[in-house]
């Protein structure tokens, strides 16, 4: 199932779904054939249409709107935390070309500090599926929340198949004694061939694949960071403000130490390109992933030995 039928079809069994977006109809092409007056374009005025859906969702609707992340979540960020989160309406934010996926496009184009800022508005919930089959698995739960929330709408296809979704859970994929990766949305393929790797190379290498982001699985984060000797985190996100900080907020909160590993970008935009260019250029292809954690493991295993 796709994004769009999943969306079809939920719309329908549930009269309440309003469908609404900012002249961003990638997703939603086939929408307003079937859900007529429910499925509201406001042109590109991202601004306007939280604000609509604000009062929508304080009429009883339940709003999923659609927008290129970078403006969804800047452009629109004063109309997301006043409107809709200091009320803590329902509605449902669905982000477009998150992260690299946003791969051919400049900086004012690039949403990656977008989970920062979504985080930072209380009572927003927060997610990030690996893939389609990953977001179909996850959406039924976040529409149905009572919360806010902001969802990295990645659709991009995969051979793997995901395990049911869990709200504030975290998916296993493996347990590593010697590294876990923490990994959320379109880095996930990156990160299981990287994982694959690390095993061949005899490194023991757990992988997580986040999912939700705020709820944060607390509980996967101290499991991992007590039964593994390095963490690493993964995203394509500015280092400051998305998982890693997650992560040392948890630590922190909890009084544990470990040793993380953050790969992200370093508070730089990345350079624009085809994506498997920019994720080479960028030292993200599961190749570069491995190089710069087996490094750094066998650099703290010196120490520890020293």
């Amino acid at each position: 199932m796709t994004y769009e039928e999943l969306l079809i079809k939920t719309a329908q069994d549930n009269e309440r779904i309003i469908v609404m977006t900012a002249e961003n109809r990638a997703l939603v092409r086939n929408v307003s054939k079937t859900l007529g007056n429910r499925f509201i374009d406001t042109g590109i005025t991202e601004q306007t249409m939280i604000g609509m859906a604000a009062g929508l969702a304080l009429r009883g609707r339940i709003p999923i709107v659609h927008a290129l992340a970078p403006f969804l979540t800047m452009r629109a960020f004063e109309f997301i935390r006043t409107d809709v989160g200091i009320a803590n309406l329902p509605v449902k934010l669905s982000g477009y070309i998150p992260g690299f996926l946003s791969d051919g496009n400049g900086p004012t184009h690039q949403a990656i500090e977008d989970i920062a800022l979504m985080r930072g508005i209380p009572g927003m919930e927060v997610f990030a599926p690996a893939d389609e089959n990953d977001l179909v698995k996850m959406l039924p739960a976040i529409w149905q929340s009572t919360a806010p929330s902001y969802v990295r709408i990645n659709h991009k296809p995969t051979s793997f198949k995901h395990q049911p979704f869990e709200m504030g859970k975290a998916e296993i994929i493996a347990k590593g004694a010697d590294v876990t990766i923490l990994v959320y949305g379109f880095l996930f393929e990156e990160a299981l061939k990287a994982q694959e790797i690390l095993e061949e190379k005899g490194i023991a290498t757990g992988l997580i694949n986040m999912r939700s982001l705020q709820p944060i699985d607390e509980s996967i984060v101290i499991s991992s960071a007590i039964n593994s000797k390095m963490m690493v985190t993964l995203e394509d996100h500015f280092v400051t403000g998305g998982l890693y900080s997650i992560v040392a907020e948890t630590l922190l909160k909890n009084r544990i130490t470990a040793d993380v590993q953050p790969i992200a970008l370093n508070n730089q935009w990345f350079k624009p390109a085809l994506l498997n260019d920019v994720l080479s250029f960028e030292g993200f292809t599961a190749e570069k992933i491995v190089e710069k954690i087996e490094t750094k493991f066998h650099e703290n295993l010196k120490r520890t030995y020293a």
